[in-house]
């Protein structure tokens, strides 16, 4: 941005000479040559024109290069206050000035009077800036001027234009969500043929989307991003499901903190999964929301006001996961708790049931560690397969083994210390054994 930076800096002392009617080489901010690295177009992938250029370089200003604005500070000695074209805020901790759309639409209009009209335009939300969530005007009071409002750049994009990393929002409370990554690979999901099956054909949508949905015109008909619903019991990959897909296609996948996101204030709920939505509504990310019941579940009777309250939270989440472009997984362990209204909306519905035998020993062959068995015992494998577990608990076993052949002598599996293990984990779950 090096470049950018010296190229706004003699934009802006061109601005206020002109103004002010000073010496000046240029006569028009516009002849000011555009330095040939087009870093912004870069970042962008458009063609800007000049107007962009100096709106968002404007925005960029004050995280980039603060002192830059500085010029800003000037006071109209006549009135011995800042001069009102100039607009501006001022922050809570930043001493520096923070520019407003007024301050946009003074430099695109000194030496262009439809300057201030352009900016209108720039800020509306049928501009890229606002469609594809690069900067607004936000905090503008009630009755006072649009252009008066903060110019904000969003996080992401300023990620995007100061750093050759992608975007990655911290958990907080407007964004109460955490990355999931696994160091597992596609082949390494254990499930039935027909489970496996039906994720590859959501694999291929999100490798293929767009263009199926173009190449026979089927955007008149069909949304785009994909809406998935995961159940089952606890432990059986739903969870590993989604990170998979999202590896395996380049994608974020984000856990929903459902804790942060469920309010009993009327209201609250609605805004906090806004937040959610708006932040990921240009980002190329998987949304997941575990234990998806506790916010999607079932509407009641509208017998109270409490009632209806939860009734409207569950249709504006119905709107929300409909309109979302990108893909949404929702999973449950118990699917008839959930409001029969979304089922339309998912365009997969996958049952991940408990593992059968066979699954199971493969399993248990994909996780123990080869130096474990020894040629003569691996038929221990075949009598653990025997027991119910699902591919979470088999994880507990796994770690239960590793702890005690760690501080053996010689690490070899025996099947006394695997039955152990299976059956602490059988008594956790509440199911008896003979041992």
């Amino acid at each position: 941005m090096n470049n950018f930076t010296s190229y706004f800096q003699t934009v802006l002392h061109a601005a206020f000479s002109l103004y002010f009617n000073q010496e000046s080489q240029y006569t028009s901010l516009r002849e000011i040559p555009i330095p040939e690295k087009d870093e912004l177009a870069a970042v962008t992938g458009k063609e800007i024109i000049w107007e962009e250029r100096i709106v968002l370089l404007l925005a960029l200003m004050p995280h980039v290069q603060p002192q830059s604005l500085d010029l800003f500070f000037i006071q109209n000695k006549d009135l011995d206050r800042p001069y009102t074209i100039f607009g501006g805020w001022k922050g809570s901790s930043h001493n520096g000035f923070l520019p407003t759309g007024d301050t946009a639409a003074f430099l695109l209009s000194v030496d262009d009077p439809q300057g201030r009209v352009m900016a209108m335009h720039l800020f509306s939300e049928e501009h890229w800036f606002y469609k594809e969530n690069v900067l607004k005007l936000e905090g503008h009071g009630q009755g006072e001027p649009y252009l008066s409002g903060k110019l904000i750049v969003s996080e992401e994009f300023l990620v995007k234009a100061t750093s050759n990393e992608s975007y990655r929002p911290g958990y907080d409370r407007d964004f109460p969500a955490r990355r999931m990554e696994t160091k597992l690979e596609w082949d390494d999901l254990v499930v039935p043929y027909h489970l496996w099956e039906s994720l590859n054909d959501i694999s291929v949508w999100l490798e293929h989307g767009q263009e199926i949905r173009q190449r026979w015109n089927l955007d008149r008909l069909i949304k785009p991003g994909y809406r998935c619903l995961l159940y089952g019991p606890p432990g059986t990959g739903k969870t590993l499901a989604a990170c998979l897909l999202g590896k395996k296609h380049g994608k974020e996948v984000y856990r929903i903190d459902l804790s942060m996101i469920v309010s009993k204030y009327i209201g609250e709920t609605e805004k906090n999964l806004a937040k959610i939505f708006d932040r990921a509504m240009h980002q190329n990310w998987i949304l997941f929301f575990d234990e998806a019941d506790a916010l999607f579940g079932k509407r009641s009777d509208a017998n109270s006001s409490n009632d209806r309250h939860a009734n409207q939270e569950v249709a504006y989440m119905l709107q929300r996961i409909e309109d979302f472009p990108g893909m949404i997984v929702l999973a449950t362990n118990l699917k008839d708790n959930l409001d029969e209204a979304f089922f339309r909306r998912f365009q997969s519905i996958l049952n991940f049931p408990m593992p059968d035998q066979p699954l199971r020993l493969k399993l248990w062959q994909q996780m123990i560690p080869g130096e474990w068995l020894e040629a003569a015992n691996t038929d221990i494998l075949n009598s653990a397969s025997q027991h119910k577990l699902s591919g979470g608990s088999m994880v507990n076993v796994i770690q239960y083994c590793a702890l005690h052949l760690y501080r053996a002598e010689r690490p070899i599996l025996t099947e006394d210390i695997l039955r152990t293990a299976i059956n602490n984990e059988l008594d956790k779950e509440g199911i008896l054994v003979n041992k």
